[in-house]
């Protein structure tokens, strides 16, 4: 798949703090791609030298082939974690004032404006000015201001903070219509089930370097080991006896039950039914949460 943004060995320090450490990413045209890690990974250092907030120490960034100049970084679109609202502006004329920087004419802006406070159910609110709403509906806002020029790649930076679940939905939604018209969405968020949710790649930094990335599925069948999910009312050492069961691990008021090498799934399911009562059993397939963790945890061993 053609990469939309290239980001490749790129390094970033503050003094005796190493950032980002030759940091290398593919992120395909299209796509819903993660940038994943925990706190202080590098994250949001990589989005900044990418929107040229601030300039990296080595390595090269492109965006569809170019070098990021200030012309590319203009046609991103850019929701930073933190807000940056003109507290004392009215929402629409925020919004009008945002797409003309982004090159809209006035009519075109107001009308995108209008119908992006119509989608995200803040109509009423057109007049209010931005430090009278909410939390979450500035952070609301925010987002149609990034994506009111209507941007070919899109950055977006923790865009649920501060959001009621009915608000997220609309916003998962509205990023899964984007990649539906081919926009490319790069999405950095510490919640894992809505990255799982919404992302066909991802890149997983710890200490300022990639240590996994590539499309989610593939990451998922690599690190997902073969195993069964059973609900069952029998006891761990009654699973544990029948044979081809390597391991036993409570899993939400489930167990997973491990395949020990040579012992087909099937096969092994046919022992379990015949052993103890299964209220019902299914593949095992190891959420991004539990990638993350493994995945982490091994660097962190290394280091």
């Amino acid at each position: 798949m053609e990469p939309h943004l290239e980001v490749d060995g790129v390094t970033k320090r503050y003094a005796r703090v190493l950032a980002v450490d030759r940091l290398t990413m593919r992120v395909p045209r299209g796509a819903v791609f993660g940038l994943l890690g925990p706190n202080g990974a590098g994250k949001t250092t990589t989005i900044r030298m990418i929107m040229r907030i601030t300039l990296p120490d080595g390595g090269e960034i492109r965006l569809g082939g170019r070098a990021v100049d200030d012309e590319l970084r203009e046609a991103i679109g850019y929701l930073p974690e933190e807000r940056g609202l003109y507290r004392r502006m009215r929402v629409l004329e925020h919004l009008v004032f945002l797409g003309e920087v982004r090159g809209l004419a006035r009519a075109e802006a107001r009308r995108r404006a209008a119908e992006w406070l119509e989608k995200l159910d803040l109509g009423g609110k057109a007049s209010a000015r931005v430090e009278e709403l909410s939390k979450g509906m500035q952070q609301k806002v925010q987002f149609a201001g990034a994506v009111i020029h209507r941007p070919e790649f899109v950055i977006l930076d923790e865009p649920f903070t501060g959001l009621d679940p009915i608000a997220t939905r609309a916003l998962k939604d509205e990023i899964l219509a984007m990649r539906e018209a081919g926009t490319t969405v790069l999405l950095s968020t510490h919640v894992l089930p809505q990255a799982e949710e919404l992302c066909d790649h991802i890149c997983l930094v710890n200490r300022g370097r990639a240590i996994l990335q590539g499309a989610l599925a593939e990451v998922r069948a690599t690190f997902t080991r073969p195993a069964l999910r059973v609900v069952t009312a029998a006891r761990d050492e009654q699973i544990a006896a029948v044979p081809g069961v390597a391991s036993v691990v409570p899993a939400d008021g489930a167990r997973i039950v491990e395949i020990a090498p040579g012992t087909a799934a099937p096969a092994l399911l046919r022992e379990l039914a015949a052993a103890v009562p299964l209220e019902s059993a299914e593949r095992f397939a190891e959420s991004l949460e539990g990638i993350f963790l493994r995945a982490v945890e091994a660097d962190r061993a290394l280091a």
